[in-house]
């Protein structure tokens, strides 16, 4: 095991390598530079002053190594350059830390009641339960995320003024945007759920522990629960990347000071600093996150758990 994961972590960091060099690459090689506009009315002697404390009156190349250097000495992805004086690693550090609480609160509410209502739609399949499940999945699936949280404002502060509209800061804050975001994982995990249940409820040994007088909640918990969520597994690791990715909405409608706000304008400001290293913590957590799921899946199943004399 110990090797298996040692292995995974190099092919882990030349994955993100390969990642920060085309982001780095692909961002210098659009025309302009993000100076050109906010210093165009400066005079010529501070343009260039400016050009030479970004270093961007270099060859693109000095810049990649430079870049790198700090990275791996220091873990330094530089200055924002939108923002003068402003460290994109702090930046990052900061609030980064709102998203994964606003992200992680969602996965905790979303994905518990995804893989039971997936369960008990199986169980019920083609009746009212199975019915209203589909019903719940097709609406987290196609209701857009900002009209589920404008929804949830409404009802909740406005009509009954429960809690607050906007603001952060405290767990009140965190309730209607985390079950907002919630939603999307209700819906995908009841929809992998449920066919999983309904294709191992089919197989033999289920068959063999139902002729056995086994009860239908251990038939369920020992056989069916372990068998069906291996595949539900496998969609974690994008939803944990995606809980910092996809909470921009989330954090625009709800006045959130999360990652995902500067992750979007910093494209529209071309913030080269910004751009690389927001990019750079997206790749490593999801790469991380597919690490995590490849070791669930040897906890939930130890059938599949890597052995000595795997390669």
């Amino acid at each position: 095991m110990g090797k298996y994961i040692f292995k995974r972590i190099g092919y882990m960091l030349l994955t993100l390598w390969i990642v920060i060099t085309l982001t780095f690459f692909l961002m210098h090689s659009i025309p302009g530079d993000p100076l050109a506009h906010m210093a165009k009315r400066l005079p010529e002697q501070i343009r260039q002053n400016y050009y030479e404390k970004y270093g961007l009156d270099q060859p693109v190349i000095v810049q990649y190594g430079k870049f790198m250097k700090n990275l791996v000495t220091k873990g330094d992805l530089g200055e924002s350059l939108r923002y003068p004086g402003r460290s994109v690693t702090e930046t990052i550090g900061k609030n980064s830390a709102v998203s994964g609480r606003l992200g992680f609160q969602a996965i905790a509410i979303g994905i518990p009641i995804g893989i039971i209502l997936g369960i008990v739609a199986a169980l019920n399949r083609n009746k009212w339960p199975d019915y209203l499940v589909i019903f719940i999945a097709m609406l987290g699936v196609t209701i857009p995320v900002f009209i589920i949280g404008a929804l949830l404002q409404y009802g909740f502060t406005v009509k009954l003024e429960w809690l607050p509209t906007t603001g952060w800061g405290k767990l009140k804050h965190t309730i209607l945007p985390s079950i907002a975001m919630a939603f999307g994982s209700i819906a995908t995990y009841a929809r992998y759920m449920r066919s999983n249940v309904l294709e191992v409820l089919g197989q033999d040994y289920i068959l063999t522990a139902q002729a056995k007088g086994v009860s239908p909640f251990n038939v369920v918990r020992k056989h069916v629960l372990r068998n069906s969520i291996l595949p539900a597994i496998t969609i974690l690791g994008a939803q944990i990347a995606g809980v910092f990715t996809g909470s921009f909405v989330i954090e625009k409608i709800f006045s959130i000071p999360g990652l995902g706000s500067y992750y979007i304008t910093s494209i529209n400001d071309r913030d080269y600093t910004m751009i690389i290293g927001t990019t750079v913590f997206y790749a490593a957590l999801f790469i991380i996150s597919q690490l995590v799921v490849d070791l669930l899946y040897g906890v939930v199943d130890p059938r599949i758990r890597v052995s000595k004399n795997s390669k």
